[in-house]
Order: C-alpha cells, then sequence, then structure tokens
C-alpha cells in the first residue's frame, strides 16, 4: 500500500506541469470521446460524461499517476459489443453493463490477477505499442481525406506539426500542443478558413451529468445478458490498461501498483454507469500527450477530466471552433512518439524468434483493430518459442557397465511436453539389461506430460524384466511424480500391457 506522503506528493509535487498538461489532454480528448460515442450507436454526451467520470475517478483511485483513462475507441471489440447491446436491448443495458465491468474489474484488483502482465515478453509489448502507434496514425486519416477536406487542411497540419517541434526550442514553459491548438484556433477564425471543427463530430452536451440507475429489470436473465459483454470489456479495457501502465511507467522511470490501477479503473467505470457514462480504459494517446507536455501527478488526469467537463459544457460555443488540423497534428506527434523506431534496426541485431513475435503483434492488432487478439496471438508464440529454446537444452547420456548388468541414463536439463520426445527416443527398450538407473540429479520434471513419460519408460524396462530405479529426484519433481506418477502403483503393468 501507499503511503499517505507518497500519495500527497502525486498529487502536489508537479502542479504546474500538471495543470497545463491536463488542459491540453482534456481538449485531445473531446474528439475521440465523440467519435467512441458514435461507433458504439450513442449520443455524444454518453462518452464525454464518461471520460469526464473516468479520468477524475482514475486520478483518485488508480495506480498509475500521470496515466490517462476515459472513454476510448482503441479497441473495435468493445465498440462492436457495444453496439451489438444497445442495438438489441437499449442505452440502459449498456450503463448496466458498465457497472458489472467495473465490479468484475474490482474483482480482478482484489484477487491480484494483473500478475499475468508479468507473462508479456517485451517483444510483445514493443509489438504493441508499434501497433497502436499504427492505428492512432491510421485514425486520422479521415481528418485528411480529399474527399472530405479542403486543401488548407493540410497547411494547417504542416503547420500545428511545426509548431509541436519547434516551439520547444524557444521554451518548455508551455506544451507546445497547447500552443498549436490556440494559434492554429486563432488562425482559422479570424480568417474563415473552410477547414473541420471540433463541433462537425457532433453536439457537445450543455448540462452537467446526474446520478441515475440504470432501468432494467432486476433479474438472472437480465444478468445472463449481460454478463458476456461485461466480462469482455472488463478483460480488453485492463489489458489495455495494464500495457499502458507499463509504457508510462517506462517513459517517467517510475513504477505504480497494478493492483491498485485494476481496482481503481474498476471503481471509475462502476461510478461512470450511474451517471450515463459508458465504459472506457487507459489510452495511450492522450497518456503519451500528458507525460510530453509535462504530466506526472494525478493532478493531471483530475484537471484533465474536471477541464473536460468545463470545456464541453460552459465553453462548448468556444470548444466548437478549434479546427480538427490541430488535434490531428497533436496526434501524428503522438504517433511518431509513441512507435518505437529502435525496433525497426533491432530486426538485424536480435533473435529472430522475437522479431516474429514482436511483428505477429502488430500484423494482427493492425489487422483486427483488436488488441486483446494481438496480444494473445503475441504471448502464445513467445510461450510456443520459449517452449522451443527450452527443449533445446536438453539431453540425456548413457552408460553400461563393464558386466554389461547396469545400464545407467543420466537426464540433463527439463522435462516437459517439449522434451518428452527426445526423453523417449533415448531409451533402448530392446537392450534388456538386469538393472537399469535413470539418474535425474541434473534434471527438473514439470508437468503431466513428463511424469506420463517417465511411467511409462520404467513400465517398458519392467515389462522386459529389468530392475528399474530412479535416483537424484529433487523435491519438487518428486512430489510432482508421487501425486501423478503411476509406476509404483498396483496394476500399472497392466495398464501398459493393454495399452
Amino acid at each position: 500500500m501507499i503511503s499517505i506522503d507518497a500519495y500527497r506528493r502525486q498529487w502536489t509535487g508537479n502542479i504546474r506541469g500538471d495543470l497545463l498538461s491536463g488542459l491540453v489532454v482534456a481538449l485531445a480528448l473531446i474528439p475521440e470521446a465523440i467519435a467512441f460515442s458514435i461507433i458504439a450507436g450513442v449520443d455524444p454526451k454518453v462518452g464525454l460524461y464518461a471520460s469526464f467520470s473516468i479520468a477524475v475517478i482514475t486520478a483518485i483511485t488508480g495506480g498509475r499517476p500521470g496515466m490517462i483513462s476515459a472513454a476510448t475507441a482503441a479497441t473495435a471489440a468493445t465498440a462492436v459489443l457495444m453496439i451489438t447491446l444497445v442495438r438489441d436491448y437499449g442505452l440502459e443495458y449498456l450503463l448496466a453493463a458498465t457497472v458489472l465491468a467495473g465490479l468484475l474489474q474490482i474483482g480482478a484488483g482484489l484477487s491480484g490477477l494483473s500478475f499475468v502482465m508479468r507473462y508479456v515478453s517485451k517483444s510483445v509489448m514493443t509489438g504493441f505499442v508499434n501497433a497502436l502507434a499504427i492505428l492512432i496514425f491510421i485514425a486520422q486519416l479521415p481528418e485528411l481525406d480529399p474527399r472530405n477536406v479542403s486543401g488548407i487542411t493540410y497547411l494547417l497540419v504542416a503547420a500545428g506539426l511545426a509548431i509541436i517541434y519547434l516551439f520547444p526550442l524557444l521554451t518548455r514553459a508551455i506544451p507546445s500542443p497547447l500552443v498549436t491548438i490556440i494559434v492554429l484556433t486563432a488562425l482559422a477564425w479570424a480568417l474563415g478558413l473552410d477547414v473541420r471543427t471540433v463541433g462537425d463530430m457532433g453536439a457537445l452536451p450543455d448540462t452537467l451529468p446526474i446520478f441515475l440507475i440504470p432501468q432494467i429489470p432486476l433479474t438472472l436473465e437480465t444478468l445472463l445478458i449481460i454478463l458476456p459483454y461485461s466480462t469482455a470489456i472488463a478483460v480488453v479495457g485492463l489489458l489495455e490498461s495494464l500495457m499502458t501502465q507499463n509504457i508510462v511507467d517506462d517513459l517517467t522511470d517510475t513504477t505504480s501498483n497494478r493492483n491498485q490501477e485494476c481496482v481503481g479503473q474498476g471503481i471509475a467505470n462502476t461510478a461512470t454507469g450511474f451517471i450515463g457514462g459508458m465504459a472506457g480504459c487507459a489510452m495511450i494517446g492522450q497518456s503519451i500527450i500528458n507525460v510530453k507536455s509535462g504530466g506526472r501527478g494525478r493532478l493531471s488526469s483530475f484537471v484533465a477530466g474536471v477541464f473536460l467537463l468545463i470545456l464541453v459544457v460552459g465553453l462548448g460555443d468556444l470548444v466548437s471552433i478549434i479546427p480538427m488540423p490541430a488535434l490531428v497534428a497533436i496526434m501524428i506527434m503522438v504517433s511518431v512518439g509513441t512507435f518505437s523506431w529502435s525496433s525497426i534496426s533491432n530486426l538485424r541485431t536480435h533473435p529472430r524468434s522475437s522479431s516474429v513475435v514482436m511483428l505477429a503483434t502488430v500484423a494482427t492488432v493492425v489487422y483486427t483493430h483488436n488488441l486483446a487478439i494481438g496480444v494473445l496471438v503475441g504471448v502464445l508464440l513467445s510461450g510456443i518459442f520459449f517452449a522451443a529454446k527450452i527443449a533445446q537444452l536438453f539431453r540425456v547420456t548413457s552408460d553400461i557397465s563393464p558386466d554389461g548388468r547396469i545400464r545407467t541414463y543420466r537426464i540433463e536439463g527439463q522435462l516437459f511436453y517439449g522434451s518428452v520426445e527426445d526423453f523417449m527416443a533415448a531409451f533402448d527398450f530392446k537392450e534388456a539389461p538386469e538393472r537399469v538407473i535413470i539418474d535425474v540429479s541434473r534434471a527438473h520434471i514439470w508437468d503431466i506430460s513428463s511424469v506420463q513419460a517417465l511411467d511409462i519408460a520404467v513400465l517398458k524396462f519392467r515389462r522386459d524384466g529389468a530392475e528399474v530405479d530412479i535416483i537424484g529426484m529433487n523435491e519438487a519433481s518428486e512430489t510432482i511424480v508421487d501425486k501423478l506418477g503411476t509406476h509404483d502403483k498396483p496394476g500399472a503393468m497392466g495398464k501398459l500391457m493393454a495399452h
């Protein structure tokens, strides 16, 4: 648990930087929250209220200071689920599913399920980051389509990128993305430029959110309807949040609490469902904007949520004239900054298996627009390649006594499902010595496949009349063999003969 003093420092240790970065992030949240609402088939205020609520609550309860969470369209799978639920059952069921998803996430955090992130390799993380960078860039293409925008759009995007990268050469006191938004908005308004604006994305709400209870029947049938949706939303949301948390940890060279982040995300989603908002999770693009704009503490996320509500409700007319090219320029900067460019040159030097995992993760995420499937493919490939490497370190040697009566087999390495075939191939069951010694003092027995292989080897030798001794077994191996092994149990020989 974090101490009270450390928690206080996460709020007050970077006040100026968090205030400025929070304003930039609030502006960057608006178009994506509106876009996600449209994708999910609900009113824009559902996404905007959710972004406000999730950003503020995760600032208080989350485990990663400086990370931005809100309603996000980064995972197409979640959006598709929401579309289906709203279409078939209505908005009230979506709100109920959001509440249940939050409760499931709280349960995951309290039960310590975040440990699964230990098994996500660096190659999968790099692929995840690169894929998200590509998806962020692809998401900007509709705003650059010549069929939808005027030629001045490209000039404004170029000007925005110039400000973003050149203004820090003058001063870093003010985040360059904020300067970009102010300058391009003033320029577009003063000159009456024909460009798409935030207002073109959808109507902004003009009232504060209110507490409401989803109007659904409290029955088992209702639970069975929303549970599959809630489970998928909870899993995908936690996956993206924990992956983004790792990235922000690396960017800031700090550590954070994964289980607390799971609980924080759950509390935020549960509360959001009661104010008419949809589920959300951590957002890598806005989190990177926050970090690059100087945001480090919990205050940055809190300010982003509060500013967002103030902007859309109190200053909606002003916000609606912000030109989309300004926000496109910022997201292009995020895309370029997110992509791990060193991973391209590392393809020549890194092990081929690591490169395959990274590229497969990128390809799957970009093709499916589903982060969960991409990460799952990467983790599975990592496991397969790791098992193959470990299996290669396995070997069996043997020697026979001068009188030819005792054959000793020495097992070295990890005996598991990947090395069982080599293990069985090493034995000569036709030799039929009087005694066979299987020395496993330099080996470790891991699973039921290896225990079964050991059983078969022992029973085959005994079937031909040999006395078999297993020596050198360590405590862990002995435990699993005693529990799962059958070669010393009554009837074992009969089962082998029948087999």
